[in-house]
């Protein structure tokens, strides 16, 4: 029988740290998770945003996930825990069946002899790996991955198929890499000569901490004379671009489409949202929240909450307003006229 009762379920949640409390029959069974909108009678659900508390009075899930605050508005089993969220994500890996891993070296695996691969580790189908790489420990590494010279991967790492690390590249323990992700290409950096663009040798590594996880279709690019750091603990989304020598803070959260010039300095616990811009050579400091599609052109060393761009509005009036923009600069001659005019008569 697949699932859980909620006594197990219980367990694992206290064994990854989550009190929790129950309100209901221990020894009913659920076995998969869904929204409040769309669970039945055995699966489990969660509340973690108020506005989606009006479901809970005509919610048929079997269990569900609330603060203390909320327990009131649910009558059926209920499990009850400060952060249901945070419950929510470490029993969606409870619940989660996963793709099917290399467990061990496949035989058209290319690599070279002066490379070191730990015992425990599992190498996919057609993946290249270049002299004198290092792989820890239980790391995990898909089909048609491609690891160049002198790159080190710590213990526990997974891989997905198609990743390419470039050469010197050093990847923590704990880390995922989604599929189709590049790190330690070189960094955009050319300078202009008589004759055309003449390159910029990128000497640079990428360095990337523990517990990191990197999305899909992701860039970073290698540093041109510094290293390009990710810190400990960053999450990253898909199709986000890192330029050379950038550095990214401890447990900071970018969004999809980021792009990130070069030598930008992001600190500690921030978030970025998605499509934002970072001009190069800034620093943003620790705990800063960047909104969606925001351009960041400047430093920015409070703490906060930013954001640049206007919010989505009629057609109609957003062309009036371009052209009550366009006509600033007239207006602000206007007035500056009128300003000296007065200053004039008071003089």
């Amino acid at each position: 029988m697949t699932g859980f009762t909620l006594a197990e379920l219980i367990k694992k949640l206290q064994a990854d740290a989550i009190e929790v409390e129950l309100l209901g029959d221990s020894a009913y069974r659920v076995d998969s998770l869904a929204t409040l909108q769309a669970a039945g009678p055995h699966q489990l659900s969660f509340l973690a945003n108020t506005k989606y508390r009006r479901f809970l009075s005509v919610a048929k899930a079997g269990c569900v996930l609330l603060s203390p605050s909320e327990q009131g508005f649910f009558s059926g089993n209920r499990l009850i825990c400060v952060n249901p969220y945070l419950a929510y994500a470490k029993a969606s890996h409870y619940f989660s069946l996963g793709v099917t891993k290399p467990v061990s070296i496949a035989a058209s695996a290319t690599i070279a002899p002066c490379a070191v691969v730990a015992p425990s580790a599992a190498v996919g189908a057609n993946v290249v790996i270049g002299d004198r790489v290092v792989i820890g420990e239980r790391v995990v590494i898909f089909p048609n991955v491609v690891i160049g010279n002198d790159v080190s991967i710590g213990a526990d790492t997974v891989i997905y198929p198609n990743v390419t690390l470039y050469h010197q590249v050093q990847v923590g323990c704990r880390v995922v890499i989604h599929s189709n992700t590049v790190i330690g290409a070189d960094g955009f950096g050319f300078a202009k000569g008589a004759a055309g663009w003449v390159k910029i040798a990128q000497l640079g590594r990428v360095i990337i901490g523990d517990r990191v996880e990197i999305g899909a279709c992701t860039t970073i690019d290698r540093g041109a004379i510094e290293d390009t750091v990710i810190e400990e603990g960053v999450i990253i989304d898909n199709q986000v671009q890192i330029a050379h020598n950038v550095r990214i803070g401890k447990h900071s959260a970018i969004a999809g489409c980021v792009g990130i010039s070069g030598s930008t300095k992001i600190g500690e616990h921030c978030t970025v949202a998605g499509a934002a811009g970072f001009a190069g050579h800034i620093e943003i400091g620790d705990r800063v929240h960047i909104g969606m599609q925001a351009q960041v052109t400047k430093s920015i060393q409070s703490a906060g909450a930013y954001a640049s761009g206007t919010g989505l509005m009629d057609a109609e009036e957003w062309r009036k307003m371009v052209a009550r923009l366009r006509r600033f600069e007239q207006l602000e001659k206007r007035l500056k006229k009128l300003e000296d005019q007065a200053s004039g008569e008071h003089g």
